[in-house]
């Protein structure tokens, strides 16, 4: 392959295919598979395999973490080998378990984006056969029509109507026409109009395209830096950055504090610094980052399960919040499958001509693929001999209809279909008991009765037009007039028959539903009073466009039902959705929903989606319909409250923890903890934690979106903390007054008692109803009494020396029980009360 840029703009096609050793059939599958070793897959970076030991050398980035190592390299030059190199072996093993978590977190997450890959329509060996884009290679010839992503550089052989949005490259709002031939080698990439390009798409028509360039060898590859903006920052990552800083500045104030005190009474400088950075680390959810990674993988393996795709992760916390549900009718309250319910002449009578012109447009048409057209061709079997299609001009969304341009018995026919005021517009005759008329207001009256009839059974209702037109080369929107009005083409889509009860699980969890389509509104509120969709107010397309942003807003809290809505006005509600502090989701498949899809805040489209809207998603339904959402919701409020619970309880713990110690060291003549015991402390609260991501969460909680709070969490940490450190203080005194414990008892008793009251707090406030009444899981209760069991026995253990530890007397345990028991009752007494007066905030 010939690596040197050449302007193929500007060359025959012929000479383009020359130089890729192709042919318009494409290339054999033998040779593209070699193409594919030799040159790389088509994306912008090669993605390798997650190296393991760099994605365990990351674990090490952590600022604290690496001032921890040089204070523990330090000690042991000194001579305190032992000490350092028990510290050592906690960091590695906290270090080991937050790779071993992040790690197979990152590996699922893959293993599901493999599963909403965007494919391509590909010509090997003259078959068509649908690929993954990433395995496209130069010399490819590709298909495209209305909704195709473009998935690399390339110069059309064939195309048909085509336009394509490629603003992502140009900033050009307004689709831009494309067809074969040359322009000169000094063209602008965006007045290019023989070329498509990678991240651009098709707006519609259709398109045959020799590829040129992939991945970064393409214009998108070549600026992707440049266009390339950070996604816009969630409300939960917003809020993690918001609480690290939080902890930051208290970490900072007691580990300086500490270590300057430490200093002032003489103790050993190095001792003093491992024991500040050791204090640090402990406030600090060191595992946090693995926990959310874990929670939010694991939530999104369980999503999967239930026909739910996360391809961002991100937007599981937004699925949890949203309060309002934006979809289309078809597929989502109905069942999706269109049938022929008849076709009818202009005056009502059945009128199997009328099916007939309805048929060769469908039959006849190769601009889009699409279901409505297969139901036709589905409907009944025509026999098409005679007739040659010499002509199309395709769908689009602007005008909503499509025409076909036909030979049959030595006379050229245009025949149109669409939505059935488009096609009037356009008629300035009808077809009219047996005679062909002029189309007078009283005429068009009775059209229009019958599509009011019609409608309100639900019944969707299309135009079918026709005229002659004389032979010319090409046809265009503009032969669209002056046509004869044929009659109706009647489809039927039977509502779902469980939809109503997923609407009322929906209400009941604190989602509304909104239905935002382009179907006239009789059939939009036939279909909702069919469902039981309870209707507040319907706008039109129309009336919104006469409508200010203001009156909208006042106007779109009552509104249930938005019909005859184009693309842009789609966008539009959302936007005011959202202006009115709503989290909104959009459910939409094609490309007139990529706006909207945009707009919302958690984005959602069905497996089978164009390409541009499946790119856009966040989330990708494996079947559609509002039950596998419904149920998507409740996981991802799941996964969200589970993230939030680790993070409530462990920082309000180690905050109680280590204001406790950072105070213990003003009047003791001894550190209250040795550093390798803080640091072994915070791993061993932190393994059940890891289990966290399976834990159950209780339905009062899932019954309503939840949104990330941080002066909640924030008060949350403040009164339990202060709590935890009450007791602290309440254990020094009967260990000092009491017991008159000396250094190492005084460790030993207060290691012990940290760790149980860790463990047993997590158990305690991981729910708001009284511990014993909801059930943690399975793998969390157990964890914890293993690491409880574990934290008993180790100063019994052989190597309790090292640590620091000694055996603890019978009277002593038996009264840390008391202390724990009498902490584990206070803190269900103070969280009844802090949940109440939070409920009433």
């Amino acid at each position: 392959m010939e690596k040197e840029q050449w302007s193929y703009w500007s060359q025959p096609a012929e000479e383009t295919l020359r130089r890729l050793k192709s042919v318009p059939e494409g290339l054999p599958s033998g040779e593209a598979q070699e193409r594919l070793a030799a040159q790389g897959e088509n994306v912008l970076t090669q993605e390798k395999s997650t190296s393991k030991l760099l994605a365990f050398l990351a674990q090490f980035k952590n600022p604290i973490i690496l001032i921890l190592l040089l204070a523990t390299g330090i000690s042991a030059l000194t001579g305190d080998w032992i000490d350092a190199g028990i510290i050592l072996l906690i960091i590695l093993a906290s270090s080991v378990l937050s790779f071993f978590q992040e790690y197979s977190a990152s590996e699922a997450l893959q293993e599901l984006r493999e599963k909403v890959q965007v494919k391509t329509q590909v010509l090997r060996g003259g078959q068509v056969v649908e690929l993954p884009s990433r395995e496209l290679v130069a010399g490819d010839v590709i298909l495209i029509s209305t909704g195709s992503l473009i998935p690399a550089d390339g110069l059309l052989l064939e195309s048909l109507e085509l336009r394509v949005n490629q603003s992502i490259l140009t900033g050009e709002s307004l689709p831009t026409e494309k067809a074969p031939g040359e322009v000169p080698e000094e063209t602008l990439l965006k007045d290019r109009t023989n070329c498509v390009y990678m991240g651009t798409s098709v707006q519609n028509g259709s398109g045959k395209v020799l590829l040129v360039k992939t991945g970064k060898e393409t214009a998108y590859g070549a600026i992707a830096q440049k266009l390339t903006l950070r996604p816009p920052e969630t409300e939960f990552e917003r809020g993690i950055r918001h609480f690290g800083y939080l902890l930051t500045q208290i970490m900072l104030i007691l580990t300086l504090l500490v270590f300057a005190i430490n200093v002032l009474y003489a103790r050993p400088a190095i001792d003093s610094l491992l024991f500040s950075v050791a204090l640090a680390v402990g406030i600090t959810p060191q595992l946090l980052p693995a926990i959310i990674s874990l929670t939010l993988s694991q939530g999104s393996r369980i999503m999967a399960k239930s026909g739910v795709i996360v391809r961002r992760l991100n937007a599981i916390e937004n699925f949890g919040s949203m309060d309002i549900l934006c979809t289309d009718k078809t597929g989502t309250l109905t069942e999706g499958i269109i049938r022929i319910d008849g076709a009818s002449s202009a005056w009502g009578e059945p009128s199997d001509g009328v099916f007939r012109m309805a048929y060769l447009n469908a039959a006849l048409q190769s601009g889009m693929a699409n279901s409505l057209d297969d139901t036709i061709k589905e409907a009944q079997t025509l026999d098409l001999s005679g007739v040659v299609k010499v002509g199309e001009v395709p769908f689009d969304f602007d005008r909503g209809r499509l025409s076909v341009v036909v030979e049959e018995s030595g006379r050229q026919q245009l025949i149109t279909k669409g939505s059935l005021n488009g096609i009037l517009h356009h008629s300035s005759r009808v077809a009219w008991k047996g005679e062909e008329r002029e189309m007078t207001a009283e005429i068009q009256e009775e059209i229009r009765k019958l599509f009011a009839s019609w409608s309100g059974q639900g019944i969707r209702v299309l135009g079918v037009a026709s005229k002659e037109v004389p032979v010319q080369p090409r046809y265009t929107v503009e032969d669209e007039t002056e046509m004869t009005f044929q009659g109706f083409l009647l489809l039927f889509d039977h509502p779902k028959p469980d939809v109503q009860k997923t609407i009322e699980d929906l209400a009941q969890s604190g989602v509304s539903l909104r239905i935002i389509t382009g179907d006239n509104p009789l059939i939009a509120v036939h279909t909702a009073q069919a469902v039981g969709l309870p209707i507040t107010g319907v706008l039109t397309g129309e009336e919104l466009r006469s409508m200010s942003d203001e009156a909208l807003w006042q106007k779109i809290g009552e509104t249930t039902i938005f019909a005859e809505v184009d693309p842009n006005q789609k966008e539009r509600i959302i936007l005011a959705l959202k202006k009115k502090s709503h989290v909104v989701g959009y459910m939409g498949d094609g490309i007139n929903d990529v706006p909207a899809l945009h707009a919302a805040d958690v984005s959602i489209c069905v497996n089978n989606a164009a390409d541009i809207a499946k790119e856009s998603a966040d989330l990708v339904l494996l079947e559609s319909g509002l039950d596998v959402l419904h149920r998507g919701i409740l996981l991802g409020r799941t996964t969200f409250n589970n993230t939030l619970k680790y993070i409530q309880v462990t920082t309000s713990a180690n905050f109680g923890n280590m204001f406790s110690m950072a105070g213990a060291s003003l009047f003791l003549p001894f550190l209250p903890l040795l550093p390798k015991q803080i640091l072994l402390l915070n791993f061993l609260s932190d393994f059940p934690a890891m289990t966290i991501a399976q834990d159950s969460v209780d339905a009062e909680v899932l019954a309503k979106p939840r949104r990330w709070n941080v002066r909640f969490i924030r008060d949350f940490m403040f009164v339990f903390g202060f709590i935890s450190s009450l007791f602290d203080y309440l254990t020094f005194g009967v260990l000092l007054l009491y017991f008159r414990a000396h250094e190492a008892t005084f460790q030993s008793s207060w290691f012990t008692i940290s760790v149980l009251t860790e463990i047993l707090i997590l158990l305690v406030m991981r729910t708001r109803k009284p511990f014993f009444r909801s059930r943690p899981a399975p793998l969390l209760l157990l964890s914890s009494l293993l690491v409880g069991l574990f934290t008993l026995i180790l100063p019994f253990l052989p190597f309790r020396s090292f640590l620091g530890l000694e055996p603890l007397k019978p009277v002593v345990l038996l009264t840390l029980f008391g202390i724990t028991a009498l902490y584990i009752l206070t803190t269900e007494t103070v969280k009844v009360w802090f949940f109440r007066r939070k409920a009433q905030d």
